[in-house]
């Protein structure tokens, strides 16, 4: 990857001028099934880019998930910059939301002069606060038709999109085509140092440059980092079934430990993101992923590792772990096994703060 960087034929993408971007644009097209795809620096800029260019009108009203990463962990670009108005919906168990209550959402508003006019829905898929789960295909045709009924657009947020893709079985483009706009960002399952793209019509991308430029994220000789993309892209499919599997096989361990502690549900682990649930009452989130991340001389004694695990404190009672193309079959093996030594030591004198 970093020698294709260093090899790769650039030019000014500012002026659509990169080879190298412009061939990622036009593959990246292509698999998602849109006539034309654009360059940007982040999976953020990706999405303020699309609510942009989908509400025109200050004050439209966006309907999303609350847990959604537009609205959670994007500081509010689509009010701050975009003036949009977002009207959140609670997300179920596997990143979806009620059909019934989204088009109660749209009725109250579609035609008010009290409320603001419902303009985009925005979808996460894979939902990442909902364990990196998979939005079902015939949910997404069901809220396409709702939104086709209202007139209204969909922005899907796919930084993960190509994980259901392959966790599904399809062709991203059989995903993509219940949605105006998708995101995908280049430096989760694709490897890449940095980049999104954002994907939609011919009319829709030209107004995104637009707004690309206004947001500052025209570059030169970008063609560096769409390299990279590019020789992530080729390996793709193998790197993501890959992680899915290793996610999986963690969450089996988990499961086998069978500790009051922690816990795992395996149904909800669809590609490369699990959820662990802690006993908060005995083991904070917070303070395991201290304890898996410290490595001590008890530790390589007894294990015979010196083995770091990074974890995120996700919740009041949940954490979360995440695979990707760096993570290998004996890494998993690896935090399997510290997560033993953490939780029997843990177990055996509960009311002590260990420092490992």
């Amino acid at each position: 990857m970093r020698q294709a960087m260093a090899q790769a034929e650039v030019g000014d993408d500012d002026y659509g001028e990169d080879p190298t971007v412009n061939a990622l644009q036009s593959v990246i097209a292509d698999l998602l099934g849109k006539e034309e795809a654009i360059f940007v620096p982040t999976a953020t800029m990706a999405n303020l880019i699309a609510v942009m260019c989908h509400c025109r009108r200050r004050g439209a009203q966006l309907l999303l998930g609350k847990e959604a990463h537009i609205h959670v962990f994007e500081h509010g670009g689509v009010a701050q910059v975009a003036g949009v108005h977002s009207e959140t919906l609670q997300d179920l168990p596997d990143g979806t939301i009620s059909l019934d209550e989204l088009e109660h959402k749209i009725q109250r508003s579609y035609g008010s002069q009290y409320h603001p006019r419902p303009e985009l829905i925005c979808l996460e898929n894979t939902h990442c606060s909902a364990g990196g789960r998979i939005l079902p295909l015939q949910y997404l045709q069901e809220v396409h038709q709702l939104a086709h009924r209202y007139g209204l657009k969909i922005h899907l947020d796919g930084a993960r999109v190509l994980n259901a893709a392959v966790a599904l079985g399809v062709l991203p483009s059989h995903i993509a085509q219940h949605c105006d706009s998708v995101s995908l960002c280049l430096s989760k399952g694709v490897g890449a140092p940095a980049g999104a793209l954002l994907a939609g019509q011919r009319e829709f991308v030209a107004e995104a440059w637009r707004v690309r430029k206004l947001l500052g994220g025209g570059m030169r000789q970008a063609g560096v980092l769409a390299a990279a993309a590019l020789v992530g892209l080729r390996r793709m499919e193998e790197t993501l079934q890959r992680d899915h599997d290793n996610a999986r096989s963690f969450a089996e361990g988990v499961c086998k430990l069978g500790s009051p502690l922690c816990s795992v549900n395996p149904a909800a682990v669809e590609t490369n993101i699990v959820m662990m649930t802690t006993s908060a009452s005995r083991l904070a989130p917070a303070k395991l992923c201290e304890l898996m991340e410290a490595v001590s001389e008890e530790e390589v004694a007894t294990t015979g590792q010196a083995t770091s695990v990074r974890l995120f404190p996700w919740g009041e009672r949940s954490l979360r772990a995440v695979w990707h193309c760096d993570v290998s079959a004996r890494d998993t093996q690896l935090a399997g096994s510290k997560l033993r030594f953490v939780l029997d030591k843990w177990e055996l004198k509960p009311d002590v703060n260990y420092h490992f």
